[in-house]
């Protein structure tokens, strides 16, 4: 390097550097990723155990930092030109915050580790001297777009041509590559750090990983059309700033309650997952004390013919615990004499029950108190490959009757980026239901019906092969749970 150009690094104090080449491909989440993740996390937490208490609580990246660089990647990505027609709305990810973490603790001027590097993009940058915000090296990165000729689909016959005229233009590219959805960065103050031969003293080191990886040799960082026009299935026509975005249910991060890790503070991603069942068979006179209790045994299918069975019903609208659940079911209207599915709900003691005839069943009264269920129609809905339980029934206290699913057939096929498989027998509710049913074995690759109902409390997910379907692990502060049945 000439003095000359030395001094200009010194100068500015910044440097930058970008992930360029690779030699595989990952799909996001993958369970290859995910493994490389979760041992950087399992490190840093052995490395913390030598720490002081006052350390543990101490975060990679400020809070009002990591929010500034959020909006900044989704201002920039909803603003490019030309226009974006699939680009994604971007989050944050503690697992790649984790991992950004652990790298930039190194304090090695390079991109790293080496084993990560292909799942994963990177972007560095390191100055000295006065404060400079995350933002500001953010926006350096983007401003290599001066340099960068975006190449139009009639030109990319059958790959895109290179078009950056300075020296770089690759920061840039990762950080506008459309199916890039997730960034997870740290800084961290080295007391000397080796910047190209130099020994810089007290320098602020930026790492911000990516997932999945953009900069693929060959493929242009985008699809050029009117924005929100070209979104995968998935994000169900949600358009915002430009941005292709699944809404509240699927992408929100809360920052409504904080776990705090040894070192790190872990956001709480409100994340549901699921589980797979199928409506519990029942017969005529069976009464709902005699069945399981809790939130997955609240869907039963009744036989035909209960009209005139000997089960008795007690109550009107609210029924007695002891009464059959089918012949209450017709009682009230949910279904007929031809049988079907119904959800029951528990309710708390109701102080009395009162005799009616309804519907050619003649319930009994009961004058002291009991535990009480109220009986509905189970709704039923036609889905696709792409619909996640987050979307059409998110998670409530106690729990929630979800409508029943008609799934139909050819999900197995579907790319796991466009409808995911997080789990396995739990699933997260950003899941693809039929897909997650197929990999339960609930359904065939054909289709067919398949019950859902969300529950509290999952702290992880694990990833297996089964069904012909390779499902993804993920690991975090998870706030909830679903169950399929």
């Amino acid at each position: 390097m000439t003095c000359a150009a030395l001094t200009w690094f010194l100068v500015l104090s910044l440097v930058l550097l970008c992930i360029r080449d690779s030699a595989s491909l990952f799909l996001p989440d993958s369970k290859e990723l995910r493994q490389l993740l979760n041992r950087y996390e399992e490190d840093a937490e052995q490395n913390n155990g030598s720490n002081t208490s006052g350390d543990r609580t101490r975060r990679a990246i400020r809070w009002s930092d990591r929010e500034e660089i959020l909006q900044l990647h989704n201002k920039l990505r909803g603003g490019v030109y030309p226009t974006a027609s699939n680009m994604e709305y971007m989050v944050w990810d503690d697992e790649l915050e984790r991992s950004a973490t652990h790298w930039a603790e190194e304090c090695q001027w390079d991109h790293g580790p080496q084993d990560l590097l292909m799942s994963i993009g990177q972007n560095l940058a390191v100055h000295w001297g006065r404060y400079r915000s995350p933002a500001f090296h953010v926006q350096a990165w983007y401003d290599e777009v001066k340099d960068y000729t975006y190449p139009y689909p009639h030109e990319c016959n059958p790959w895109c041509p290179e078009r950056c005229s300075g020296p770089m233009c690759t920061h840039y590219t990762q950080l506008v590559w459309a199916t890039t959805s997730r960034v997870g960065c740290a800084v961290h103050v080295c007391p000397k750090m080796n910047v190209w031969g130099e020994i810089w003293e007290n320098a602020v080191y930026l790492v911000c990983n990516y997932s999945p990886k953009g900069n693929w040799i060959g493929e242009a960082p985008y699809q050029h059309g009117r924005p929100c026009s070209q979104c995968p299935p998935s994000f169900g026509g949600g358009c915002r700033n430009n941005l292709c975005y699944k809404g509240e249910s699927t992408h929100k991060i809360s920052i409504e309650r904080f776990k705090i890790t040894l070192k790190f503070h872990v956001l709480c991603f409100a994340l549901i997952c699921c589980f797979v069942l199928v409506a519990h068979n029942i017969k005529c006179e069976t009464r709902l004390r005699d069945k399981c209790k809790g939130a997955t045994c609240n869907r039963f299918k009744c036989p035909a013919n209960c009209l005139n069975k000997k089960g008795k019903v007690w109550g009107t609208v609210s029924y007695d615990v002891q009464s059959s659940i089918c012949r209450a079911a017709i009682h009230s209207g949910a279904i007929d004499n031809n049988g079907g599915v119904v959800d029951v709900t528990r309710t708390e003691k109701f102080p009395f029950f009162v005799r009616a005839t309804k519907n050619g069943i003649e319930s009994l009264s009961k004058y002291k108190p009991g535990n009480a269920f109220v009986v509905s129609r189970v709704e039923e809905i036609t889905a696709d490959c792409y619909t996640t339980v987050a979307e059409i029934c998110p998670f409530k206290r106690p729990y929630s009757h979800c409508p029943r699913i008609s799934c139909p057939a050819d999900c197995k096929m579907q790319p796991s980026y466009w409808s995911p498989v997080i789990g396995n027998n739990i699933y997260a509710d950003s899941s693809s239901i039929c897909r997650s049913a197929i990999h339960a074995g609930v359904i065939k690759a054909d289709g067919g019906l398949v019950d859902v109902l969300p529950l509290d409390k999952r702290k992880g997910y694990t990833g297996i092969l089964k069904n012909g379907i390779q499902s993804e692990r993920y690991w975090s502060c998870v706030c909830g749970n679903l169950v399929l049945l």
